[in-house]
């Protein structure tokens, strides 16, 4: 019976398959950054809100030209 040779470890080795670590992180950053422009136009709704509903007139901010 001939000798085989012992299978070579890096072609033995699983090949990594996925998305990479950078592309995950870029995507995170987009998820959270949304989340706060979100969560920030919200609250400012609801601040213009809860003025005009205490019957205000004067609630929307008027920026100088």
């Amino acid at each position: 019976m001939p000798d085989t040779p012992p299978p070579d470890d890096a072609a033995a080795a699983p090949t990594r398959s996925g998305p990479s670590p950078l592309l995950l992180l870029l995507v995170a950053a987009g998820v959270v950054g949304g989340g706060y422009f979100l969560a920030a136009k919200l609250a400012a709704m609801s601040r213009i809100q809860d003025c005009v509903m205490s019957g205000r007139s004067n609630c929307a901010p008027i920026s100088p030209p």
